[in-house]
């Protein structure tokens, strides 16, 4: 069949965006012009999804949105977090009263738990309810590039007691989740959020020390269409075992995943997801004053992996006596306790491979302060860097700690604490991290404080610089906490540069 000029504007079109070529040219008319670099961009749509919170009568959950200022000069865009409510079907809209005003009509699902309004300075929201549902949000124009949103839990008392904070997630296909359980003392949920308007499918494997836990319950799990659903990991197969990798695939779709950890007399918090399978990883972010380190990896891949465990404290980097290295078999979860490894410093945990390339794992921290009935826990899963700007919402006039670590060459960074959510002016303050080191540092807050803010991170020289926050808060006489790890926030993406050339179009 010949061809169009039309079909050859579109094929031309299609081969540019799929080969990122600069120019299209036609054949004999010379060399190709060379690709231009790719331009970085601010992105034009961000999404995250928030977990539903907590069923306790007894807990209290707020909302943090933030974008950073100077990302994009674009539209005015939106940034809304709304329940995930599911969408009505035909009959549902046939059966609905004509009369009502538009304000009623409006599905609950349309109507914005939180909206930020500006960039630079955070929106909060604050709800009681236990049967709060998961959220799902969407930022769009100026207010895309960096966006980040912060729920936070405090439970005073029950077996779900604690400081449960989660920064929402983005959805994906793909997440490892090393340090969940699956023994009698664990009651921890699996919550899976759907943001698309189709459903979606997801697996969940187990492993634990011996290998893959035998499960009848985790495949084929759906997701409905803006949904969300939890499933409670003991329920999930027989095997009762403490430390378990949890694996979340997607068949179809995508969502959002995060798991909620309760354990007896230790207190509850959120575990997200680790970074990728990856030969080195860095967990930073180690109170100074934890009682107890766990740490607890996983070997994705068909081969073991030997990695180095080192510390980097408050001067220098050594290895823990009698736990410089940790062997993962294949296809099950290894774990060490570490006990109280930062002996009074901050710290952060590097894993390497003991020599050669070495084997892809991920991997994630138990972290416990307090002792007794006065213990709290909280997780630190592997984490990418800072890299050029990274932020973390719901920082407080007290209560709020920065870890910054440098695992390679020594790193300048500048922190800017944004103007608060009822008042206040910015700060910005530099701080050098020496290489192989942690440090800590308590956010100089932002001048006339009123409300929360928010935390911006970026890299100005050397690195890379991994980082991570520790929120605390009394309750009951014991210091509750929850650790927020800081990787770059992917506010530009890499755009090709293409020139058209029509002149292939020419006879």
């Amino acid at each position: 069949m010949k061809s169009t000029p039309l079909s050859l504007i579109a094929g031309a079109v299609a081969l540019a965006a799929v080969t990122g070529f600069a120019a299209l040219t036609a054949p004999g008319d010379g060399e190709a012009p060379e690709a231009k670099a790719a331009a970085r961009l601010p992105v034009e749509r961000t999404s995250l999804l928030c977990p539903a919170p907590s069923s306790s009568d007894l807990a209290d959950t707020t909302y943090t949105s933030f974008t950073p200022a100077g990302g994009s000069g674009g539209d005015a865009g939106t940034a809304e977090l709304k329940p995930s409510v599911p969408l009505p079907s035909d009959e549902d809209d046939a059966a609905a009263d004509k009369d009502k005003d538009d304000e009623e009509e409006k599905p609950a699902a349309d109507k914005p738990v939180i909206t930020l309004e500006g960039t630079g300075k955070p929106a909060t929201a604050d709800t009681p309810k236990s049967d709060a549902p998961a959220l799902i949000g969407t930022a769009t124009g100026r207010l895309a590039p960096g966006w980040t949103a912060q729920q936070t839990t405090t439970t005073a008392a029950g077996e779900a007691r604690g400081l449960l904070g989660v920064s929402c997630t983005a959805p994906d296909t793909d997440f490892w989740f090393p340090g969940a359980g699956t023994a009698a003392t664990r009651q921890d949920y699996v919550h899976l959020t759907n943001p698309d308007d189709t459903a979606a499918v997801a697996d969940i494997e187990l492993f634990g020390p011996e290998g893959p836990l035998e499960s009848d319950t985790g495949e084929g799990i759906t997701v409905p269409a803006r949904s969300s659903v939890a499933l409670l990991v003991p329920t999930l197969t027989t095997e009762a075992v403490d430390d378990v990798t949890v694996h979340v695939t997607t068949r179809t779709g995508r969502v959002g995943a995060v798991v909620r950890v309760a354990e007896k007399d230790a207190g509850s918090d959120w575990l997200t997801a680790s970074a990728d399978p990856a030969r080195t990883l860095v967990l930073p972010g180690i109170p100074a004053d934890a009682t107890s380190v766990r740490l607890v990896a996983f070997a994705p891949g068909e081969d073991d992996a030997d990695v180095k465990v080192q510390l980097m404290g408050k001067n220098a980097t050594f290895s823990p006596a009698g736990n410089d290295t940790l062997h993962i078999k294949s296809q099950m979860t290894a774990s060490v306790d570490l006990k109280d490894v930062t002996r009074g410093e901050p710290g952060s945990i590097r894993l390497s491979p003991v020599e050669g390339e070495g084997t892809p794992v991920v991997a994630a921290l138990r972290v416990v302060r307090g002792k007794g009935d006065k213990q709290e826990i909280a997780y630190i899963p592997a984490t990418a860097p800072v890299g050029d700007r990274a932020s973390v919402a719901d920082n407080r006039a007290k209560g709020s700690v920065l870890s910054l670590t440098a695992p390679g060459s020594t790193a300048k960074v500048e922190v800017t604490a944004s103007a608060g959510s009822e008042g206040g002016e910015k700060t910005v303050k530099t701080y050098t991290v020496k290489g192989g080191t942690t440090l800590e540092v308590t956010p100089e807050v932002p001048s006339g404080l009123k409300g929360g803010y928010a935390l911006t991170v970026r890299t100005q020289s050397g690195g890379p610089v991994h980082a991570a926050r520790t929120l605390t808060v009394t309750e009951g006489g014991i210091e509750m906490f929850t650790v927020q790890t800081l990787p770059d926030d992917g506010g530009t993406v890499e755009v090709p540069v293409a020139e058209q050339d029509l002149s292939v179009l020419d006879d």
